[in-house]
């Protein structure tokens, strides 16, 4: 009778099991938190706001080494061949976790199966900025330029697949209009070119090129969003300009390799949700113009599959086919 009580007690205990070493498991060392990206970027400067926050609860450093390329399949391979242990993590985005599993002929992972999501982050809306001297006011004048001379404007995104690509293309299906399209590995050297006068315009994460807009370096025309952004008030949106159909944001999430221990998944998720909902927190990142939005892991397992099918469709309308 004894023995059958100690039994039944322990089957009581077992559900309480996990959560307990979840709150007991530590790194055994500094964690890494790849960037798919240069650094300077949002996606680098986003994940180093965390990072920093998270460190002291984990009680090991976490460094953000950034990886770039491959329009960021470089640095996401990297990850989901990583040892699952918790020491190795990535902040990715619709590109890397997304877009790139169907506009890549051979990524080198699978973007659902190779990884397990911490956390969903937020967004990045996007607005249409061009170089100080082209001769456009609006994206109705911008469209005109672009009638005006198929091709011969050149568009600048972060990778063939991002969402600065996807939207471009998207844009150009809904005005009629034709556009060059010169990928870079990433925001910063794009932001340098388009300053430089070396591309004409960008359809670009807001938070890519705010701090450019603000200092008068490049002009934006249109916000790519709903309604219009506190940070630029003054900025009417495609819609309002006419342009219906075409507007997009951009995710960002962070993600562990798959087949991490479910107690070490839990405990990196907690922290970072943590961090994502403190005040300082969220002021650091609304500075940059990303939306922050945490999700859990199971609210961001659905919205993840749905944002993927939102971009099949977008490359769809496009035109753009899988695997270009």
């Amino acid at each position: 009778m004894i023995k059958r009580r100690l039994f039944s007690a322990s089957l009581l205990a077992a559900p309480f099991a996990r959560p307990a070493f979840a709150q007991t498991w530590q790194p055994s060392g500094p964690i890494k938190m790849i960037v798919a990206y240069p650094a300077g970027g949002p996606t680098d400067v986003i994940a180093r706001i965390v990072a920093a926050d998270i460190s002291g609860p984990l009680g090991q450093q976490v460094v953000v080494e950034n990886i770039s390329g491959g329009a960021g399949a470089i640095g996401t391979r990297t990850v989901a061949k990583a040892k699952p242990d918790g020491q190795t993590i990535t902040f990715g985005n619709n590109q890397t976790h997304g877009n790139n599993m169907f506009m890549l002929k051979e990524p080198g992972y699978d973007a659902v199966k190779d990884f397990a999501p911490l956390a969903g982050a937020g967004a990045f809306e996007h607005v249409f900025v061009v170089r100080n001297d082209l001769p456009a006011k609006n994206i109705q004048d911008v469209i005109a330029l672009a009638k005006a001379k198929p091709g011969e404007l050149n568009y600048g995104s972060t990778g063939i697949g991002s969402g600065s690509h996807l939207s471009t293309e998207l844009f150009m299906a809904r005005t009629g209009t034709k556009m060059t399209h010169v990928p870079y590995r990433g925001a910063s050297p794009l932001v340098q070119d388009l300053v430089g006068g070396r591309i004409d315009l960008s359809n670009s994460t807001l938070p890519s090129v705010l701090a450019q807009i603000k200092s008068g370096q490049i002009r934006a025309v249109a916000l790519g969003s709903p309604k219009r952004n506190p940070h630029l008030p003054e900025v009417a949106t495609l819609e309002e300009q006419g342009v219906k159909g075409a507007n997009a944001a951009s995710w960002a999430a962070f993600f562990a390799p798959a087949g991490t221990p479910q107690p070490i998944l839990d405990r990196l998720s907690a922290e970072i949700l943590k961090s994502l909902k403190k005040p300082e927190t969220i002021e650091k990142i609304d500075k940059l113009g990303f939306t922050v939005e945490p999700r859990d892991p199971a609210q961001f397992k659905p919205y993840q599959a749905q944002e993927i099918a939102t971009w099949v469709q977008i490359a769809k309308d496009a035109g753009i086919q899988p695997g270009e």
